[in-house]
């Protein structure tokens, strides 16, 4: 502003004003807008007053790391998921060797610094009681024994390291084969002679047919603690659900990613069956899929049953090997996708990986590759969190 008053006067003014301390000027008008005020960075220095100078300050260097204890945000859950026995020993009314037990979390999956992890997820390995389309990678390890379902449960039991059967009667459609719920039976009965792990008893899709086969094994198994894989709200709810009671098996409570129908197909069933006799599938979309939402969908219920939800605090099942259904895990594709022998495990392996974090209790596999890594990963996660004594940061640097 003092420069573009002095540009305007002429200099022989400026000599005689700055002479005086003040000046008067009279019959003089200004309008405000005629009034430009500016203020600029260093301007009071520029009016003869010294801009004080700041003062010196020492750097200082830190000489160590001010040390502080870390203490998680430790939650309690309400709510516990319900505990569910699969098989039956001689000692419990049934033939096999051993009986297993999921659920029991009061706190989300691995979070062992909150609350102990009472029961391992296990693995049923699928096996089928015909000759089926199977992925290239799937079927070079089962070719020898795909047509004899005795044969291919103990190789699943014996090499794989299957904790469980999934039996899946798919000749039994009415599409198919249309094989008698005796048939069936004779399967069923084959398969628990040549092992002595839990079994599941699958169907072939079918609410009809799938009912009378179920009711058939259900009675010819009575007390062998069999998990009917699945009952679904499209069947005879009420039907199926007293014939397992009735035997003393496990119903799987299968519903379409939909939390709503999972909740009312479990109070259906409650008129029926005991809530320790429920083990819930709320269907598992594989990666590329919906992976997503299969996840997002499970945790919900995982949390809802935690916080105290009871139609949802049922342990999870999930058919994993619905990511065989997945184009990229078996097609023949570019070289820069890997060979196929290796991408169909790896497709399986990170499905069922995801959903491990989610809160699963119970994966039903087929690659043996597959199974092997989901079991090792389990074993260490669990074996990282003991050690870790309660303590979260003892197993944030896991290498898997």
């Amino acid at each position: 502003m003092r420069e573009e008053f002095e540009y305007r006067l002429c200099p022989g003014l400026i000599e005689a004003l700055a002479k005086l301390h003040e000046v008067e000027l009279g019959d003089f008008e200004m309008e405000a807008d005629d009034i430009d005020v500016g203020i600029r960075s260093g301007a009071v220095s520029g009016w003869g007053i010294d801009k004080p100078k700041a003062a010196r300050v020492p750097r200082i260097t830190p000489a160590e790391i001010i040390k502080a204890e870390f203490v998680p945000p430790l939650e309690t859950c309400s709510g516990k998921i319900v505990e569910v026995k699969l098989g039956a020993t001689k000692g419990e009314g049934g033939t096999r060797g051993r009986s297993l037990t999921v659920g029991g979390e009061t706190s989300p999956a691995f979070y062992t610094f909150e609350g102990p992890m009472p029961h391992p997820p296990i693995v049923a390995v699928d096996i089928f009681d015909m000759k089926v389309p199977l992925a290239k990678a799937v079927k070079m390890h089962v070719k020898e024994v795909i047509e004899d379902p005795a044969s291919w449960a103990k190789l699943a039991v014996d090499k794989f390291g299957a904790d469980m059967l999934t039996v899946h009667l798919v000749s039994v459609d009415p599409l198919i084969n249309d094989a008698s719920p005796k048939e069936a039976v004779g399967t069923v009965e084959e398969v628990a002679q040549a092992v002595d792990v839990p079994l599941m008893i699958g169907g072939c899709g079918d609410p009809v047919k799938d009912a009378d086969v179920f009711e058939a094994v259900a009675e010819a198994f009575a007390g062998e603690r069999l998990l009917i894989n699945s009952i679904t709200r499209e069947m005879d709810v009420e039907r199926c659900a007293k014939f397992i009671n009735k035997n003393g098996h496990v119903a799987l409570a299968f519903t379409p990613m939909n939390l709503n129908m999972a909740k009312q197909l479990n109070h259906r069933l409650y008129e029926f069956l005991p809530r320790e006799s429920i083990i819930m599938d709320l269907t598992t979309a594989a990666l590329g899929y919906g992976l997503d939402f299969a996840f997002t969908n499970m945790e919900r219920a995982r949390i809802a049953g935690l916080m105290g939800d009871p139609e949802l605090a049922h342990p999870l099942a999930s058919g994993t090997t619905n990511a065989w259904a997945a184009r990229e895990a078996w097609m023949e594709m570019a070289p820069q996708w890997e060979p196929r022998e290796l991408r169909g495990p790896l497709w399986e392996i990170t499905t069922a990986l995801t959903l491990l974090l989610a809160g699963v209790d119970l994966f039903m596999m087929m690659h043996p590759a597959a199974v092997k890594t989901l079991k090792d990963t389990v074993n260490q996660l669990l074996a990282e969190s003991s050690n870790a004594k309660g303590s979260p940061s003892g197993w944030v640097g896991l290498k898997v």
